[in-house]
């Protein structure tokens, strides 16, 4: 009889198996009903929130994954266009450093404060002035930024410009927005040699270097990925984490 009451034991056990499931699934259900509350990994904003600030931490978390980070430790790269030449070459460079392009216009001056590095980029509209010269969403952004503190953050700055049609204000843009950021107190990187160029002059060079990569897809699209890869390297050596 003993050995027939310890082979009842276990199915009295075996019997408690559901009701323990039951449970398990229940505690599983309401945390996964409370996990859309929780912050993302990347320490953003909750996975509830919608609009810019949700597309943006989209863009942080998407990039920050691919790196295998379980804190945010991301590349911002944004860019402003008229034509879509700069949209084109922001994707080139997305590709090549493998980080994700967004329009500067879907983002806050707050939001560049969230990445380790930044690359942006804006084409030369507004011709001859001295101030807005991109004509595009930088310039809702520019005195913002400045107010942002971006201490010791590397910026590399790109910029689309036409050599031949402008050649006298050739990618001035770029100069504006290496200013803006070097007024919040980031570390500009990415100047590249001026003498590469046909142009006759340019607000955007200092010496004999431009203050980021000029790209003239109007008259050298043929010269646009080589110069890209070339520069996403030499960033990519001077302090940018890609």
């Amino acid at each position: 009889m003993a050995q027939n009451s310890d082979l009842h034991r276990p199915r009295s056990k075996l019997a408690l198996m559901p009701l323990l499931a039951l449970v398990v699934a229940g505690l599983q259900w309401r945390l996964s009903s409370h996990g859309s509350k929780q912050v993302s990994f990347a320490g953003g904003p909750t996975h509830k929130q919608s609009g810019r600030a949700g597309g943006l931490m989209s863009v942080v978390d998407a990039a920050a994954r691919r790196r295998g980070c379980t804190a945010r430790e991301a590349i911002g790269l944004f860019f402003a266009t008229q034509t879509g030449n700069t949209e084109t070459v922001a994707g080139i460079i997305a590709d090549k450093a493998g980080a994700e392009a967004m329009d500067a216009g879907e983002i806050s001056a707050e939001d560049l404060a969230g990445y380790d590095g930044l690359i942006v980029g804006c084409p030369t509209w507004n011709t001859g002035a001295d101030e807005y010269r991109s004509g595009t969403s930088w310039d809702d952004l520019l005195d913002d930024i400045k107010g942002v503190d971006l201490k010791g953050k590397p910026v590399a700055v790109f910029g689309c410009g036409d050599s031949q049609g402008y050649g006298d204000n050739f990618c001035d843009g770029i100069e504006e927005l290496h200013e803006t950021f070097a007024a919040a107190g980031a570390k500009m990187v990415g100047y590249v040699d001026a003498g590469a160029y046909q142009h006759a002059e340019s607000k955007s060079t200092r010496g004999d270097k431009f203050l980021g990569l000029p790209l003239d897809q109007d008259n050298e699209d043929d010269m646009t990925e080589d110069r890209i890869a070339s520069w996403v390297t030499q960033i990519k050596g001077e302090g940018m984490p890609l």
